[in-house]
């Protein structure tokens, strides 16, 4: 969990929004509230500050024979919209066209986690993935697609429970539409239910 986070300010700003909503933070009921609250917030930005290349620096030469493409689906995404503070979660889908070296496989999801575990906008989220990706493994490509479900839409406003938000940010030959297009077939081609008439 993030050093950084102040947990005292934290529990006493959780006790103020309690005070504010017409809530009494004396109330027993609220006794554990404001610590149960700075801990989830440590835990929700640990990635403040943190830099995500640090998991991408054992890698490994691959030689001439690296095959074309890694793709890693379904990494569970679990971050918090910046705009309201509320939670957003889904999924990452991350391909790359590795360059001379390629990272172990739980490197691509601990990129995912920390960038995530800061206030963000799921865009911002998407690109900073694959600018994570090019740089620490001088990839010749990278696909990001991120699909979420946001509280902002689904618990408040439009009230949308069902509605996903699909984004995507590509680098090198991903820019590419021909080149895209066949990883984004290969992530709905092999889902169940998708891809088939």
């Amino acid at each position: 969990m993030s050093a950084g986070v102040d947990r005292e300010r934290i529990a006493a700003a959780v006790r103020e929004l309690l005070s504010a909503i017409g809530e009494d933070p004396l109330d027993e009921t609220y006794a554990e509230t404001p610590g149960r609250v700075a801990e989830a917030y440590a835990e929700f930005f640990a990635g403040v500050g943190v830099d995500p290349l640090i998991h991408l620096r054992d890698t490994m030469p691959i030689g001439e024979n690296s095959g074309e493409l890694v793709l890693l689906r379904d990494i569970t995404l679990r971050s918090v919209c910046e705009h309201h503070l509320l939670p957003f979660r889904g999924r990452a889908h991350v391909a790359y066209r590795p360059g001379d070296r390629v990272a172990g496989l739980g490197a691509i999801p601990r990129v995912v986690a920390t960038l995530a575990a800061r206030p963000q906008l799921q865009e911002r989220l998407g690109e900073q993935i694959a600018e994570a990706l090019e740089t620490g493994l001088d990839a010749a490509g990278v696909l990001v697609v991120l699909e979420a479900s946001h509280g902002c839409v689904s618990d408040r406003g439009a009230q949308q429970a069902e509605a996903r938000v699909v984004s995507m940010a590509s680098r090198g030959v991903f820019t590419r539409p021909v080149e895209r297009a066949e990883v984004l077939t290969l992530l709905t081609a092999s889902e169940p239910g998708r891809g088939r008439q």
